[in-house]
């Protein structure tokens, strides 16, 4: 019997994101993945994930310094790179990889502007390699049971799209503590975060964004907002005063996130505790957008980054009735909660109650009938076994998919392409149309990336 040639891989970016990718290479799927070396530009978060890896499966992986990711993949016959780093560096790290031979995976977003989108473009002209982006939201099986709804046609022709995202005081006020506050690093909440909401509505409907206008602001979190109401203004959540407060996060109250970050400040002097009150923010955390696709239907959105409760409401309209998906993702924040940034999505304390309550609900109800809940059926792992499907896809490749989940270059491109013009919507206060946005690719091609 013949052997199976196993897939090489990198990756870049030892934050919190790599883990999952790290242990299904050298656990599930590590017949046909080969992780040969970790990189980051913080050596202790390296070495981090060294222990873990050693304490786990028992050995040490190479690493080396992101600037050498050229002559590493070169050298050592690379044959695909995983990117999870902060989102202003993917562009560049991207064609990177692919100038060098090597095609890529990148968490979500593909990238945070135009031009860095139009550069990732003309390198995949160039080399004719591939990007895959790591839209896990697309495998949850509440979202796929949504998508299937709308294929088989219930609601026949959709016409609008009505979509509003929470995020909790805990979830979404950790995007004010890190780098992710400001624009210039993520693009803001429409890229960094949105751009998985916007990618399910492409995806939802099979179509491209055409105009997108919008408005918003930094209405709660930064110091200005604080003032006004009084509160208090930490530097960061991990100090010695008496007076904590409910937004700090004190990184010792979590061994990971300790080991992880606090311990290796020294080496670049990120903080990733920093005060949501305190100092520059430059994204916003209340916005609504207007989108018109070229079909036809018309999409409102709305995101809220300091709500009571986690969870997203999304209604299809279509010609011949609607489809409506309920979702709590956490019921409430209580005090005892503190500022642990934990993403209810990964986690089980949905603090349900009478009131408000955990859980999901797909209902359906076309014209001149009664309303009727679609099952959705769920199995083991976060996002309701989602992430599982997505790694077995991304590591034993594409599988017969009716449902097209895995998703592309062009379908990142499109996801940002929403954000790109609301911010410049947000700049101008004016519609943008999206063929203006100077993306380097059309939208609206039928030829798809292969992937």
């Amino acid at each position: 019997m013949g052997t199976t040639t196993r897939t090489r891989y990198v990756l870049i970016g030892a934050g919190n994101r790599c883990e999952m990718y790290i242990t299904s290479m050298l656990g599930d799927h590590s017949n046909v993945a080969e992780l040969v070396a970790l990189a980051d530009t913080n050596p202790g978060r390296i070495e981090y994930y060294q222990d873990v890896v050693e304490q786990t499966f028992g050995e040490r992986l190479g690493a080396f310094d992101p600037e050498e990711l050229d002559s590493f993949i070169r050298e050592h016959s690379i044959d695909r790179v995983i990117i999870t780093t902060p989102d202003y560096t993917h562009a560049s790290l991207i064609c990177t990889s692919m100038y060098a031979g090597a095609d890529v995976i990148v968490e979500k977003p593909l990238t945070i502007d135009a031009e860095s989108t139009a550069r990732i473009a003309q390198a995949m002209t160039d080399t004719g390699r591939e990007v895959i982006v790591a839209f896990n939201y697309r495998y949850s099986p509440r979202n796929t049971a949504l998508k299937k709804a709308i294929d088989d046609g219930l609601i026949g022709q959709v016409t609008s799209i009505d979509f509003n995202w929470m995020l909790d005081t805990v979830h979404g006020a950790d995007y004010f503590r890190r780098w992710h506050r400001l624009k210039e690093n993520s693009g803001g909440l429409l890229i960094h975060k949105s751009s998985h909401h916007f990618d399910l509505v492409n995806w939802w409907i099979d179509d491209s964004p055409k105009s997108v206008f919008a408005a918003g602001g930094l209405k709660f979190y930064g110091p200005k907002n604080a003032e006004s109401r009084g509160l208090a203004a930490h530097e960061r959540g991990t100090h010695e005063f008496s007076d904590q407060e409910p937004f700090d996060l004190d990184l010792r109250s979590d061994e990971r996130l300790e080991k992880l970050y606090l311990a290796n400040e020294h080496f670049d002097g990120y903080r990733r505790d920093q005060g949501v009150f305190n100092g520059e923010i430059s994204i916003e955390d209340n916005l609504s957008l207007t989108v018109q696709y070229d079909k036809g239907p018309i999409l409102s959105y709305s995101l809220n980054a300091h709500s009571p409760w986690e969870g997203y409401r999304v209604a299809i309209n279509g010609t011949e009735g609607r489809l409506e998906l309920d979702v709590v993702e956490r019921a409430a924040v209580l005090p005892a909660a503190g500022g642990r940034p934990v993403d209810p999505s990964f986690s089980d304390d949905g603090q349900s109650s009478k009131i408000r309550a955990k859980g999901e609900r797909l209902v359906v109800q076309r014209h001149w009938q009664e309303a009727e809940e679609i099952p959705i059926i769920n199995s083991d792992g976060s996002h309701g076994g989602g992430d599982k499907l997505l790694l077995e896809e991304l590591f034993e490749g594409r599988q017969a998919d009716a449902y097209s989940r895995q998703a592309g270059f062009l379908d990142g491109a499109r996801a940002i392409a929403v954000g790109i013009c609301g911010n410049k919507s947000l700049e101008t206060g004016a519609l943008v149309d999206v063929t203006s946005a100077g993306l380097g690719v059309n939208l609206s091609s039928i030829e798809k990336v292969q992937v």
